[in-house]
């Protein structure tokens, strides 16, 4: 592991892992300590899902026995980063692929979906109502989640905010509803004032064709020009889980 300190307010961490197996686990034991901290802090944990591919072996992981016997599932709130504007029974479902991967497969109870399957722009305000309602929210606050699970796309977009996308310069909203032209569908985001507010974001990459990308995104020295390279919590951790393939393009 290396720990790098950018600034006063941004502490970055890289974990280099030989396979996404092990990804899962270093991720997994990140997790539950993240958990444990805000169960005894707070009473609960709250934590941000995404979709994708590169999320299912920690999903497998954390629904297999070892882990789901151990974690405190009555005290775990999940809620979603992004979601693709489809029914939740769809391939393509970002709450679909967790519910079939590991919240179906354990007793977790606490799920805010975002609501693909209904108007986008309806969806986005109800799901803004939720978080204000269970954040319990005063009119300009965002919510602090204590995780947010994000992954990053060959372009450097994550969760639903892509390059060039209107949703890099939302300051007040905290979910937007928005046409993708490249991916020719509408998508559900948190933005990235809320992102930014969580108490730990991490990412997880794997894949040599990621290499390019990740390396832009972790040069926190340079002026941002992705949306993963504008993650940067505020008084919050910002970890990264990367293959070796990730991290040398081999």
């Amino acid at each position: 592991m290396q720990a790098i300190s950018r600034s006063r307010s941004i502490h970055l961490s890289v974990h280099i892992h030989k396979d996404p197996a092990a990804m899962a686990e270093r991720a997994a034991h990140i997790l539950a300590a993240a958990c444990e901290e805000a169960v005894g802090e707070r009473g609960v944990f709250k934590i941000a899902l995404s979709g994708g591919l590169t999320p299912i072996p920690l999903f497998r992981l954390l629904a297999a026995s070892d882990w789901a016997d151990h974690l405190p599932w009555g005290k775990m709130a999940f809620f979603w980063v992004d979601e693709r504007c489809v029914d939740p029974d769809h391939p393509d479902s970002n709450y679909g692929l967790a519910r079939r991967e590991f919240l179906g497969r354990v007793p977790a109870t606490h799920f805010y979906r975002m609501r693909g399957d209904e108007d986008p722009v309806e969806a986005a305000a109800h799901y803004e109502r939720i978080l204000r309602d269970d954040f319990n929210l005063a009119e300009n606050e965002l919510p602090r989640f204590d995780l947010m699970l994000l992954g990053i796309g060959d372009d450097g977009h994550t969760g639903s905010i892509f390059p060039g996308s209107p949703a890099l310069a939302e300051k007040k909203r905290l979910v937007i509803d928005q046409y993708v032209p490249e991916r020719k569908a509408d998508r559900l985001t948190l933005t990235l004032p809320v992102i930014n507010n969580a108490r730990c974001c991490m990412f997880l990459v794997n894949g040599k064709e990621k290499h390019h990308v990740l390396s832009q995104a972790l040069n926190l020295l340079s002026i941002p020009a992705l949306p993963a390279q504008m993650v940067r919590p505020s008084g919050g951790e910002l970890i990264w889980i990367v293959d070796e393939a990730a991290a040398t393009g081999q």
